[in-house]
């Protein structure tokens, strides 16, 4: 049975969260402890069948700060998820914090009339942008996911353009709506749906670790852009020119994948002789994510449109919006709307987030903290034959396990693992083509002695799975 009403909100009493100097967990319960498992059964009864991550990451929590989570058994875990990277400066940063407590006097939804804090946030956002960008575009606040504002990119771009079809990339996630979900590559959750959004073409997208075309990148010259340029000039190509052309250049969910620098520069090139918009999902990789502002910033580029939510908000607060060349703004009033388009402890815990960045110099700390976690798993790679690659950019990584026998994917293994890292601790998630991908979204401005305390326990349930080959269950590795 669960507690009492009152007593569930003692448990959310302030009293500060207490960190080992170690910045090491602290585990005073089997996981999942008595009121956690309490809670996920009543969940179980009560909540749709479409909920994730409690299935896997069976906790119910409590309180979080920084880059520690505790949950309602008093166990204190490393949080490597921050909030699918929606919490950019992680739990309850106490600036972000005021700044949400002020706003709360002032207003709280207004649409989309100007105010003062949304006027600050616009401005913010633009002046973050590259030089060249800054004075040619403008913002469209969205509703609050990062989906509506894919859906608003497109829908812009096919106005613009009056054209119809859509080219998006293999292994690239956009979103779960109807539209959205027709621009994912991702295959599984298509298969009971119909009369999703027409007019998408998939292209290869250059990932060089398992190239989808089967070439090696010693004998390859980026032939997967190759082969976009010549569909579109060949008459008999079967794809007529699109409305857009959309990328992530880092794919998240599909596994923590970096473009290859001249793949980005190429789509790029070719888009822009063809008139045709580039779009650049930054739902998950923007705000800084990868070291730079915006993740399209390390192929040196200019995107047409740009998609942003997540850590927009700042705190976890909803929000999303796309910046576009001021040459599409053909809408007409009314054209995207959404109610909650306006939230303003959004924009205010967004402005606060800018300024400690800013500040604290965050940025360099992502770059630091990023180097540090590759060094530390590099230096042990040899030793780990179910590590099949260690990519990303900034503190947006991932690590490929695979079966060290034939060299592919092991979701069995990489499910363990995850298992075993919970069971110690570190919350994580796993990405990639059949969660085959340990994914790391830690808080921006994570310490080195946290970093340091997480990759411990990485690298300690890396070797054990190792050392013991392909373990029969999540216990052997705990």
């Amino acid at each position: 049975m669960l507690e009492p009403r009152s007593e569930i909100r003692e448990a959310a009493s302030p009293e500060p969260l207490e960190v080992p100097q170690d910045g090491r967990p602290v585990l005073r319960t089997s996981i999942p402890g008595p009121r956690s498992r309490a809670m996920l059964e009543v969940q179980e009864q009560r909540e749709s069948s479409a909920r994730t991550y409690p299935r896997k990451l069976k906790i119910a929590v409590r309180r979080g700060s920084g880059a520690y989570l505790e949950d309602v058994d008093g166990n204190l875990f490393i949080d490597f998820l921050s909030g699918a990277g929606a919490l950019a400066l992680g739990h309850n940063h106490p600036a972000l914090v005021d700044a949400v407590r002020r706003q709360l006097h002032l207003s709280t939804h207004l649409l989309d009339f100007p105010t003062p804090i949304k006027e600050e946030f616009t401005r913010m956002h633009l002046e973050m942008l590259p030089a060249g960008m800054r004075d040619r575009m403008k913002i469209q606040f969205c509703g609050p996911a990062g989906a509506d504002a894919v859906d608003a990119a497109i829908k812009l771009c096919k106005t613009a353009t009056g054209r119809a079809d859509v080219i998006s990339f293999q292994g690239g996630f956009h979103g779960s709506t109807q539209s959205t979900m027709a621009l994912t590559g991702l295959r599984p959750p298509k298969e009971q749906l119909h009369n999703l959004m027409p007019g998408v073409h998939f292209f290869p997208y250059a990932h060089c670790y398992r190239c989808p075309i089967s070439l090696a990148p010693s004998t390859c010259s980026i032939n997967c852009v190759q082969y976009l340029e010549k569909t579109l000039a060949d008459e008999n190509g079967g794809v007529r020119t699109p409305a857009a052309v959309i990328m992530e250049v880092v794919q998240g969910e599909g596994g923590v994948i970096p473009a290859h620098e001249a793949f980005v520069k190429e789509v790029r090139r070719i888009t822009r002789e063809r008139g045709i918009p580039l779009v650049i999902d930054e739902v998950q990789s923007g705000c800084g994510r990868t070291g730079k502002w915006l993740a399209f910033e390390h192929f040196d580029i200019e995107p047409d449109v740009i998609v942003l939510s997540k850590a927009l908000g700042g705190i976890g607060m909803p929000v999303a919006a796309i910046l576009y060349d001021r040459a599409l703004d053909v809408w007409r009033p009314g054209a995207h709307t959404g109610t909650f388009r306006g939230n303003q402890l959004a924009f205010a815990a967004g402005v606060e987030m800018i300024e400690v960045m800013r500040r604290e110099r965050v940025l360099e700390n992502v770059v630091a903290m990023g180097q540090r976690i590759l060094e530390r798993l590099q230096a042990v790679r040899g030793a780990l034959p179910i590590v099949g690659d260690i990519r990303g950019l900034g503190l947006m990584l991932g690590v490929e396990i695979v079966d060290p026998r034939t060299g592919r994917g092991s979701p069995a293994t990489a499910a363990r693992l995850q298992e075993a890292l919970l069971q110690r601790g570190l919350l994580l998630e796993l990405g990639g083509r059949e969660d085959c991908v340990l994914r790391f979204l830690p808080p921006l401005n994570i310490t080195r002695v946290t970093v340091d305390a997480a990759m411990d326990i990485l690298i300690e349930v890396l070797r054990g799975c190792s050392a013991q080959g392909t373990p029969a269950s999540g216990a052997e590795l705990s």
